[in-house]
């Protein structure tokens, strides 16, 4: 077998990268920061079957190394390695019954409801940039406090906690060299949703928040660990993928002015081009993780039990074999063919339409009211945020007009 291949902390080039993931083959063993070693699925149709196969679980008692103690509780991705007890860490009848809580809020019928509050807070950010500075850091003022806003209203979060949840999450998302730093995090995170949970059960409200807290499953309630770790799952999985979805979509079209004058002149919808942003620039490079019980076969490479494996949307999402030879150009007129960034089968992320809305709002939008909109540096000089699971910018500079 060759060496395994170092993913890039720093996410320098997610694209290059994803090109060499696949090109080496539909699982190839990598490396990850710490030393950590893990498998890479890097194949649309290997991912498709792998993400409904039995073998393949979230409970992280089945990771070999971790239970021996090779990985330490201090390595800087732990908390996305190994989570608290949600729909993300389960399978079966307590994946689905944690998931059901959730999929209940967010089902096309109800987020459609939320449609005229998403409009009227994408109102308020663009009249606020109309009035203020020519050039802004427009993930800062506009994709990160859009989904932030829309996803804490839900909760009964107040504006006030907005920018403390924004620096915990960059800082657990991101990758940090100390590891006291990721064990201040996650406790930082853990410490907001358990005092959600006790205002909320102490003070319900009619926010989703007290709606899951007073919800009964088959299985019962949710307890408190739960509640504080399917809350901690929302928060994240509620504005991380859409702040990222918004900004790379938002490049995307300014450095392909072809694209964006296909869609500014209505030949395209704004539908195409939210699903060819997802595809081309996914908003979560590499998803952690999901653990063989046994040995798996995939193409002519076993992954052996009890190892860790990420799904890398990376090279997935311009994979030829799925999205023909012009994958790698970004490209709305192409025909809608099944991309996988939100995920597939029982995990299948529960949040897209809401994500999906507000990027159909956000975009056009956007480009209607600032019609003069370009990057204030060239796309070069884009600084990718450094982490190995956000797809994202650090900042994305821009001139309204």
């Amino acid at each position: 077998m060759s060496a395994p291949i170092a993913l890039d902390p720093l996410a320098r080039d997610n694209a290059a990268e994803g090109a060499l993931l696949r090109a080496a083959g539909p699982a190839v063993a990598v490396e990850l920061p710490g030393g950590v070693a893990a498998w890479a699925v890097t194949q649309h149709a290997a991912a498709r079957d792998l993400l409904t196969d039995a073998r393949l679980v979230k409970d992280a008692a089945h990771w070999v190394a971790f239970q021996r103690g090779e990985v330490p509780k201090t390595w800087p991705l732990i908390g996305l390695a190994v989570p608290g007890p949600s729909m993300v860490t389960t399978d079966g009848a307590e994946h689905r019954r944690l998931r059901a809580l959730v999929a209940q809020a967010f089902t096309p019928r109800r987020v459609e409801l939320m449609r005229p509050r998403v409009e009227e807070i994408t109102r308020g950010l663009l009249d606020a940039l109309a009035a203020g500075d020519r050039v802004v850091d427009l993930k800062s003022v506009f994709a990160f406090p859009l989904p932030m806003t829309v996803i804490c209203s839900l909760l009964g979060v107040p504006e006030s906690d907005h920018g403390h949840l924004r620096d915990l999450y960059e800082r657990f998302f991101g990758i940090r060299p100390n590891p006291e730093g990721i064990q201040a995090t996650i406790a930082g995170l853990n410490a907001f949703v358990n005092d959600l949970v006790a205002q909320r059960r102490s003070v319900p409200g009619d926010d989703l928040a007290s709606v899951l807290l007073a919800a009964d499953t088959e299985g019962g309630a949710l307890s408190d660990a739960e509640a504080a770790a399917t809350l901690r799952v929302i928060i994240a999985a509620g504005h991380e993928t859409t702040v990222n979805l918004i900004g790379n979509a938002v490049r995307a079209l300014l450095s392909h002015p072809d694209q964006l004058e296909l869609v500014r002149s209505g030949k395209v919808g704004w539908d195409a081009v939210v699903e060819e942003s997802l595809r081309w620039t996914p908003p979560t490079s590499n998803f952690l993780f999901r653990f063989t019980t046994e040995d798996v076969a995939v193409g002519g490479t076993v992954i052996p039990a009890g190892e860790p494996v990420l799904i890398s949307y990376n090279a997935i999402g311009r994979d030829p074999a799925q999205h023909g030879v012009t994958a790698e150009l970004f490209d709305i007129t192409r025909d809608p063919i099944r991309h996988l960034s939100f995920g597939h089968g029982p995990h299948v992320c529960p949040g897209s339409p809401l994500a999906r809305l507000e990027a159909g709002i956000a975009l056009p939008a956007l480009f209607e009211r600032f019609p003069e909109l370009q990057l204030a540096v060239p796309d070069e000089e884009l600084r990718p945020s450094p982490s190995l699971v956000v797809n994202s910018l650090r900042e994305l500079p821009v001139r309204l007009y």
